[in-house]
């Protein structure tokens, strides 16, 4: 059997090509991890300074699929580190959104993991498990649905309601 190589989609052709179809994020995000271009198909958790669903999320197979997480925007304390971003790459995410911080920016920009992310910061979450999965959520501008898709890349994030490739 032949190993087939993925082929990347541009954010920037696809706003080209696609026009009207393709929303694109606010430039919001700053990118973490050695992959800077991902897509896939969303999967999404709505926390506040809590990274349990987070974790919960990871620990499932992301083979094809990203992870969205709406953190409220929260600049006071991390939602993902090095152990989560290592558990995202043990069960393949093509790649991790937050609407928040990280921190261990320096070992996951050893990995071979794509993060976008507002910043970091040292301070971890809350463990309380408190949030909801698999809704739609809101930021940068778009809305993110879950079984919608995502491509992200050196431009940004653009979100449609189908697959590009």
């Amino acid at each position: 059997m032949r190993n087939q190589v993925k082929k990347s989609i541009k954010t920037a052709a696809l706003c080209d090509t696609h026009e009207g179809i393709v929303k694109a994020a606010l430039p919001v995000f700053k990118s973490y991890g050695k992959k800077k271009s991902f897509d896939g198909e969303i999967v999404t958790v709505r926390v506040f300074e809590d990274n349990m669903l987070v974790k919960e999320a990871l620990g499932k197979n992301g083979k094809g699929k990203v992870l969205v997480v709406d953190g409220g925007g929260s600049l006071r304390c991390a939602l993902m580190g090095d152990n989560l971003a290592q558990m995202a790459l043990d069960n393949k995410w093509e790649g991790v959104i937050i609407y928040g911080c990280i921190r261990d920016s320096a070992m996951i920009d050893t990995m071979n993991v794509a993060v976008k992310a507002l910043n970091t910061i040292p301070l971890k979450s809350k463990k309380d498990g408190e949030g909801e999965r698999n809704v739609p959520v809101t930021f940068a501008g778009v809305t993110f649905k879950p079984g919608d898709f995502v491509y992200a890349d050196e431009d940004g994030v653009v979100v449609t309601d189908r697959k590009m490739i």
